[in-house]
């Protein structure tokens, strides 16, 4: 048995066909168009492209897009002014600062300044109240864009075992929220599922995972997930991005694609997906500015 790959490409296309017309639909009717403002402090390569295909993306779906720059050097007083000048400016629905930061920042403290109704990351602890609350102003991106993805495929979580590796504030603890979830009007994205949160201490991890109909990874270990470690059949989602000599590869191993009934490749998986649900919380933002603000 070969998995059925799960085309992130595919589907974030699709999508952002839809966030496109939406958007076009607001300006047309309120004359909003939706801003979005990434700040990027330092010359971290990595977050460089991140920051890159993220205002790419914006044009394509009717977005204005502005990037931030300043140096590595930058005091934690310099970026709080830049965020206070962009909570202000009515042309930004949206802010994200790229992590991580520089030493000499506190990440939390920066998060935390950011305008909760901007905060299109959806890293803001109000915003996080407000998703483990079951009322969610934005879902986090790339939990939302798992969701989005099975959603799509048609792979059912109600009543499902899904098990999380990882348990980071961005991926596994936003995730396991969304997927133990009661799935309702206000909260469509909720799961219904059966949840585990796992990470490379669990005390039998393997044993774990074979009892899972649906693997999340999102570790950041190259190969972390291993064929004998999934049940013939599981559904397997790979979060994980990591550089192997001139190669990126995720956290489950390609052996795995013989084991499971679908697997999402890396990249083009989760990566795209991202992205896309960036845009669709900028459109949600932006939303709100309009006379009778409808967020969908």
């Amino acid at each position: 048995m070969t998995a059925r790959r799960i085309d992130g490409q595919r589907i974030a296309a699709e999508l952002r066909a839809g966030i496109a017309a939406e958007t076009a639909e607001l300006t047309a009717a309120n004359g909003i168009v939706p801003g979005l403002a990434a700040v990027l402090v330092g010359d971290n390569p990595a977050s460089a492209v991140y920051v890159r295909n993220k205002a790419k993306a914006c044009p394509t779906a009717g977005m204005n897009s502005s990037v931030h720059r300043l140096p590595a050097d930058t005091t934690q007083g310099r970026l709080l002014e830049v965020v206070a000048a962009l909570n202000a400016d009515p042309s930004v629905s949206g802010i994200l600062v790229q992590l991580p930061l520089p030493g000499q920042i506190d990440e939390s403290a920066i998060i935390r300044a950011i305008d909760p109704a901007k905060d299109v990351d959806c890293f803001h602890p109000e915003n996080l109240g407000l998703l483990a609350a079951g009322q969610p102003r934005f879902l986090p991106c790339t939990p939302y864009g798992v969701v989005r993805m099975l959603e799509r495929e048609c792979i059912e979580t109600r009543g499902k075992n899904v098990v999380i590796v990882g348990r980071s504030n961005i991926v596994g603890k936003p995730l396991a929220l969304m997927m133990m979830q009661k799935r309702t009007a206000s909260n469509p994205a909720g799961g219904d599922a059966t949840v585990t949160v796992a990470h490379s201490g669990t005390k039998d991890l393997s044993g774990l995972l074979r009892t899972a109909d649906i693997i999340v990874a999102a570790v950041g270990i190259a190969g972390f997930v291993k064929p004998d470690m999934v049940a013939p059949g599981a559904v397997v989602v790979d979060v994980g991005i990591n550089r192997v000599g001139d190669k990126l590869v995720g956290d489950v191993d390609a052996g795995v694609w013989e084991v499971a009934s679908a697997m999402t490749p890396v990249p083009g998986g989760v990566g795209p997906m991202t992205i896309t649900m960036l845009l669709h919380n900028t459109l949600a933002a932006a939303r709100t500015m309009a006379p009778n603000p409808r967020i969908s």
